[in-house]
């Protein structure tokens, strides 16, 4: 059988090894050729041929739009979305969305050098142009926080941590200058426990309101120290209890956390104690908001509660800020809340449910 017709995109990429890391992460695939100076990704699905081009500068986004994969249905997009959030890969979703005479289910992300990359499914063509994608994607904005950038957006700064590197005592950054803290292997360190505590709150001062802290951490049922582990993980000196870096975040005012991995099958298992990688995600605080909104927590669990306390009964409408609702519309619980937004805002106007 011949080789499907394949579509060839070719990225110029600041960094290539970052750019191998995040497409071997979208495709779940392998580079078919990798070399010092060039790569090249020929996933079957979709049939597709690209090659990354290291570039001394590269113009974040350019006068690329976005790029788009469309998949055939929404458990195909729920099941890819939640395979990259797991690998740490921050994406957004929109549902029903009508675009280009059509309306569509999808979730968006950047990639290390600020293209933005649609998956998406086509619910079925309209007769008009629609709205289109929220303005905040397209310009790389998320609930009041500036994303990996387009060219047409603002500049966005990603500040990272490596297990092996020293502690700054202060973050090179200004307050509230970063989007994005990545911390990977920071906390199998032997850090001094206020010496943590201290370099946390310096996350919480670069990061922009609504900015995420990204972690990366081998976590165990129970704090072990100096566990002798071999390979990849032999430059481990400690590994926390698997709640420790919860508690962690809470303590430095963090909000929105969530684990994006932490399997039941444990990686090592040392003095009878199970160790797991576990990857999770928290938040800055977003700024404060006058506007108010109506949500309804669907279920299946009696209620559930948030960072800020308040808590969601299934079945009950209830009044919460604005911003807290912009974080639920863009948290993969999306489709467990109903969002009736502001009562001001809501039409007179008679309506039917087939309208």
């Amino acid at each position: 059988m011949a080789d499907p017709v394949r579509f060839h995109l070719s990225l110029n990429v600041a960094h290539l090894d970052r750019s191998v890391e995040f497409f071997r992460t979208l495709f779940g695939t392998e580079p078919a050729k990798l070399r010092a100076d060039y790569a090249k990704f020929e996933p079957d699905i979709p049939p597709l041929v690209l090659s990354l081009e290291p570039a001394r500068a590269v113009l974040s986004g350019g006068a690329l739009n976005h790029v788009g994969l469309r998949l055939p249905d929404v458990p195909s997009l729920v099941a890819m979305q939640e395979r990259l959030e797991r690998s740490g890969v921050r994406t957004q979703r929109e549902d029903g969305v009508e675009c280009c005479y059509a309306r569509q289910t999808k979730f968006w992300l950047h990639d290390p050098d600020g293209n933005l990359w649609e998956v998406y499914t086509l619910d079925g063509d309209i007769e008009h142009r629609g709205a289109g994608q929220a303005e905040e994607v397209v310009q790389g904005k998320e609930a009041g926080r500036e994303l990996a950038g387009k060219a047409c957006g603002p500049a966005t700064i990603a500040w990272e941590h490596r297990m092996g590197s020293q502690l700054p005592e202060k973050i090179p950054l200004a307050d509230g200058a970063a989007v994005e803290v990545s911390l990977r292997g920071t906390l199998n360190a032997s850090h001094d426990a206020a010496v943590l505590r201290g370099f946390l709150s310096e996350v919480h001062r670069v990061l922009a309101p609504g900015g995420r802290l990204f972690i990366h951490v081998l976590a165990g049922e129970r704090r072990l120290a100096m566990p002798g582990l071999g390979g990849a993980a032999a430059a481990v000196e400690c590994v926390p209890e698997e709640s420790e870096p919860l508690d962690l975040l809470e303590a430095a005012g963090f909000e929105g956390m969530k684990l994006l991995k932490y399997d039941a099958k444990p990686c090592f298992v040392r003095d009878g104690v199970a160790m797991r990688e576990m990857q999770l995600e928290a938040f800055s605080p977003l700024a404060s908001s006058d506007g108010t909104a109506e949500v309804m927590y669907k279920g299946p669990l009696r209620e559930v509660s948030d960072d800020g306390g308040r808590t969601y009964p299934r079945g009950r409408r209830v009044m919460i800020p604005a911003t807290a609702a912009a974080r639920l519309r863009n948290s993969l619980m999306a489709d467990q809340f109903t969002h009736f937004g502001p009562a001001g805002n809501r039409s007179a106007t008679e309506v039917s449910c087939g309208s």
